[in-house]
């Protein structure tokens, strides 16, 4: 958490004379949305102007969110963006630890933008910001934006808006408080966030019960290949462009994917790999059990990184020629 100092500072600047832009990565997710969303209502319950810019647009099932629809979308609307970033007095960083997290648009704004710029992220090895809360050990940057509540001591102005938006954050990127990183801690804040209005069963049924036809085409087919290497600790998923374009791919068909290979009895990784709609490379998802590290090896493989457990990537080459290289290095690690 801030220092006290540090609080006290940046208690100073939310005041309703400075403008406040909240920004996170490129190909927002649940934390991203939740945590941004969570943010911006608390602040706007003090009386400020507070904003949420986003690089690029971010999936269906995250928009029943409150005022999901009012958050702007970098990619739609480049010159609002451009001029909301560079006339913020204060830009919140959430959810990414670095400004090239942010893509070739957004990115460069942030490194130009004057603003003080305070990042609230769990991610690792975090860029220098004026004022950094950074914590790998807290599953979701939903709940550090709970903690900052808390440190600020105004948990009594969270309500319902705020509730919901936390408790989705929280829900995706602990895939349903299921992984390791989920802590009592953060069960106590869920059940805080209960009490505030957040209705578990309708945010469940609002963010995962959205599967179109397309997207159970799309599972089908990638669950009717899929792949066990290294003596059967390891799953291999893919998918190509042109079946993404057969079934009519949409943002956010494919998340949680790469779960489906991690639940497989004896598995200890999962690789999901997907050619990108409109450019030549290869994006790929992990997801690992226990102390096998997907953020290093993806960092020393695949220009990615993340979490010890949860980590992104991607590669140049064909989808068939970055599978095959993927599986003699998996080869070389020992788990």
């Amino acid at each position: 958490m801030f220092t006290a100092s540090e609080l006290l500072d940046i208690n100073q600047l939310l005041i309703p004379e400075n403008k406040i832009v909240i920004i996170t990565h490129y190909n927002p997710d649940g934390d991203a949305i939740g945590s941004s969303l969570g943010l911006k209502h608390y602040l706007n319950i003090k009386g400020l102007n507070a904003e949420v810019v986003v690089p690029n647009d971010f999936p269906k099932f995250l928009k029943w969110m409150p005022e999901a629809k009012k958050i702007t979308i970098a990619d739609y609307k480049r010159k609002k963006a451009w001029e909301m970033i560079d006339q913020a007095d204060v830009i919140f960083i959430l959810d990414f630890n670095a400004a090239h997290r942010c893509g070739n648009l957004v990115g460069p704004w942030i490194e130009k933008a004057k603003g003080i710029k305070i990042l609230i992220d769990h991610h690792q090895q975090p860029e220098d910001f004026d004022f950094v809360y950074s914590d790998t050990s807290v599953p979701a940057t939903s709940q550090m934006v709970y903690h900052f509540i808390e440190a600020m001591e105004e948990e009594n102005i969270v309500n319902q808006d705020i509730a919901e938006c936390l408790y989705c954050g929280i829900m995706t990127d602990t895939g349903g408080f299921r992984f390791r990183s989920t802590s009592a801690t953060t069960h106590r804040i869920i059940a805080n966030l209960i009490e505030k209005g957040a209705d578990p069963a309708i945010i469940t049924s609002n963010t995962w019960d959205t599967n179109t036809v397309s997207r159970l085409h799309l599972l089908s087919l990638i669950l009717s290949r899929i792949e066990i290497v290294k003596d059967g600790k390891v799953a291999i998923l893919y998918l190509k462009r042109d079946e993404l374009k057969e079934f009519g791919f949409d943002k956010g068909d494919t998340e949680g994917f790469v779960n489906y290979g991690l639940s497989i009895l004896g598995t200890r990784m999962s690789a999901f790999f997907m050619e990108d709609l409109y450019e030549d490379f290869i994006k790929i998802s992990f997801r690992s059990k226990d102390d096998v590290d997907v953020n290093q090896f993806s960092r020393k493989h695949f220009q990615g990184g993340g979490h010890i457990n949860a980590a992104g990537g991607k590669y140049y080459k064909d989808i068939y020629e970055t599978i095959e290289d993927f599986k003699e290095k998996i080869e070389e690690e020992d788990f």
